[in-house]
């Protein structure tokens, strides 16, 4: 069965929560796609491994519901293949299982799974699942702010201020900013940047991530914390508030 993309239903001033399920069984996908559609939620779907990823390639899903009994490579080990890559190694992952034991458990923890969901489950136990597990993986609070050093990121205004001055930022500057702040101290290559927040289906000149930085450090000026983005020589970019 094709992927498909589900919008959510009514308007949203917020990004919804993108979630991908991974599951063979068409009729669970779709009683998911459907009660996770209502709460808002934007849906991908996939029958097994090689659907999935290459569904995350062109777009990175928020959360990943993940069927524990998947034909060919099994839902653990494509975790397991996930936590190793450093592009997907930080998406969460729900495991979708029948089964429960000790052995289990300590099999899908060591594979790195962040929560189970034992079938059959309700729709409204499984949002909240998701939420909860969002809100552990998140470094926002519950009202969509992340503080990191004098820069307060409202992520569902889409704003940013510093010392209580609006920082003016288009939209790729928004996102590269956004990107940033949810990933602090850790160096990215131009490569890497452009795969986050450009996608991997786009494909531009590394040296577009330069021209976008120089935009982000101006606009950050303008509230004195424009040193917050740093320069890796020889590597690209990071993102540290306390420098």
């Amino acid at each position: 069965m094709p992927l498909h993309d589900s919008p959510p239903a009514g308007a949203m001033s917020a990004k919804p929560i993108s979630v991908l399920i991974v599951d063979d069984d068409s009729a669970i996908r779709e009683m998911v796609r459907f009660a996770l559609q209502k709460a808002g939620m934007q849906i991908q779907g996939a029958e097994g491994a090689r659907e999935a990823l290459s569904a995350i390639s062109e777009q990175q899903p928020d959360i990943i519901l993940m069927d524990w009994m998947l034909p060919g490579i099994s839902g653990l080990e494509l975790t397991r293949r996930l936590r190793r890559e450093p592009l997907t190694a930080d998406i969460p992952v729900i495991m979708l299982t029948a089964r429960m034991t000790e052995d289990d458990k300590v099999a899908g923890l060591e594979a790195g799974c962040d929560d189970y969901v034992l079938k059959p489950f309700s729709p409204r136990e499984l949002s909240a699942r998701i939420n909860a597990v969002l809100r552990r993986a998140s470094p926002a609070d519950e009202m969509g702010r992340i503080e990191a050093g004098a820069l307060l990121l409202d992520t569902l205004a889409r704003k940013a201020s510093a010392g209580g001055v609006d920082i003016h930022l288009g939209p790729t500057e928004y996102r590269l900013l956004e990107f940033f702040v949810c990933n602090q101290g850790r160096a990215y290559s131009r490569a890497q940047i452009l795969d986050h927040v450009w996608g991997t289906n786009v494909y531009l000149e590394e040296r577009t991530v330069d021209v976008h930085i120089r935009r982000l450090r101006l606009a950050l000026q303008a509230t004195g914390i424009s040193h917050y983005v740093q320069t890796v020589r020889g590597h690209g970019y990071r993102f540290l508030a306390e420098a």
